[in-house]
């Protein structure tokens, strides 16, 4: 067993949250969907727990400076399909909405002190498109917004799905993750 799995470093995660802000979505959703739109807690948890899983094994990707960096920061936003449009055709020229979208901000380049707050970046969500893929999947809103956010933290931590196996081996972790706080997905 390596260090890291046997004395884990403690994990302070600053989540920049941006809430959701349709107050007519989190009036129709359960109360745990609706914190999660609105409260960044439930997200830090997760964030945190999720991260803390991907350290611990070695066989994973992960940067080496994100394994070692007690302090990781992200941004997390969830906003509307005319939002997601703009910044999908920005940053990838696709004038389509899309569901989940990330923005990784690591420089494997670059060689950090282990005390240095390490940026992942910024992960983007669609809550109108995931409130669709949740009815089109027959579950709640709060476990699709789980998966698609867990989908972004892998690509910010330098997953990537070009390959069928690839989006297999991504999808199956995805479903690890979201085991360690609640419900498993299957998508």
């Amino acid at each position: 067993m390596s260090a890291l799995q046997t004395s884990p470093i403690n994990l302070d995660l600053d989540l920049a949250f941006h809430p959701a802000n349709d107050d007519a979505l989190t009036s129709l959703v359960d109360a745990d969907t609706k914190r999660r739109l609105t409260h960044a807690s439930p997200w830090q948890q997760d964030l945190t727990a999720w991260i803390e899983s991907v350290r611990r094994d070695p066989t994973l990707t992960c940067p080496e400076i994100v394994r070692l960096s007690p302090m990781l920061s992200l941004g997390l936003q969830l906003t509307d399909d005319a939002t997601i449009t703009e910044l999908n055709h920005s940053w990838r020229q696709r004038s389509e909405s899309t569901d989940v979208l990330s923005f990784p901000a690591l420089d494997n380049s670059l060689v950090l002190p282990t005390d240095t707050c390490v940026e992942l970046g910024d992960i983007v969500v669609s809550v109108q498109t995931a409130q669709r893929q949740a009815k089109q999947h027959s579950h709640e809103l709060g476990l699709e917004l789980r998966w698609l956010v867990s989908h972004g933290l892998l690509h910010l931590l330098g997953w990537d799905h070009p390959t069928d196996q690839s989006l297999k081996t991504m999808l199956s972790y995805q479903e690890q993750l979201l085991s360690i706080n609640g419900k498993v997905h299957h998508h």
